[in-house]
């Protein structure tokens, strides 16, 4: 008689959830998946209008890596779902680039220099919005000084080096640690670091030698 019919129902070992192969970690599920690109998808699209400065396109290249994150990754698990989408969404944003083929910087938006909002986040977008409604809460001199501080800082971020700037975002931004942002970039953790510092560096002596002093 087979041993198993003498075992407890309670000892049949793990039930179906769906499990990788070599490693017990749990895969996403349908509506955790679910849950991470509705949460996601805002952020991104304003990470994209500013990359290609097109409503239309940017809400394309979103919904585009949204696809691409369910058709070929939804299977992996739920904690390698940011990295993989912020990977996703750099190459489908350089593919509309290549497409059009513009030159044009892949990442174009800074916001780091900024306070952060209650959620921790940092918000360019919701940053100028304070800005223009600011009136009674600082002078006309101090909101416009403002706001030619952060549109310099975004055109210094414009003009450093492709791999300096995808990096500094992505970690910066993104707020995404070491680790992660060299599998999204697919290089060594030393060269992230690398190129975080030289971004850094170009950018402070870029912004002081224009009189701004963060």
């Amino acid at each position: 008689m087979h041993a198993d019919r003498h075992r407890p129902r309670g000892d049949r070992g793990p039930s179906p959830q769906r499990w990788t192969n070599r490693n017990p970690t749990p895969l996403a599920t349908e509506q955790e998946l679910s849950d991470f690109l509705k949460n996601v998808e805002k952020r991104a699209f304003k990470r994209s209008i500013y990359h290609v400065r097109d409503e239309e396109a940017a809400l394309d290249i979103v919904q585009d890596s949204m696809m691409k994150l369910a058709q070929h990754y939804g299977d992996k698990p739920a904690a390698e779902l940011p990295m993989l989408f912020q990977r996703i969404l750099a190459n489908t944003t350089l593919d509309w680039f290549r497409r059009r083929k513009t030159r044009n910087a892949l990442f174009s938006n800074m916001s780091d220099f900024e306070a952060p909002g209650e959620d921790g986040d940092f918000d360019l977008l919701e940053t100028l919005e304070t800005l223009t409604n600011s009136e009674g809460t600082e002078s006309a001199q101090d909101a416009t000084e403002r706001a030619q501080i952060l549109h310099e800082i975004e055109l210094q971020v414009k003009e450093l080096p492709g791999r300096q700037r995808e990096a500094f975002l992505m970690r910066y931004w993104e707020e995404m640690d070491v680790a992660e942002t060299a599998a999204a970039m697919g290089c060594s953790e030393g060269s992230v670091k690398t190129h975080c510092s030289r971004a850094v560096h170009a950018l402070s002596k870029a912004l002081s030698a224009k009189g701004i002093k963060l």
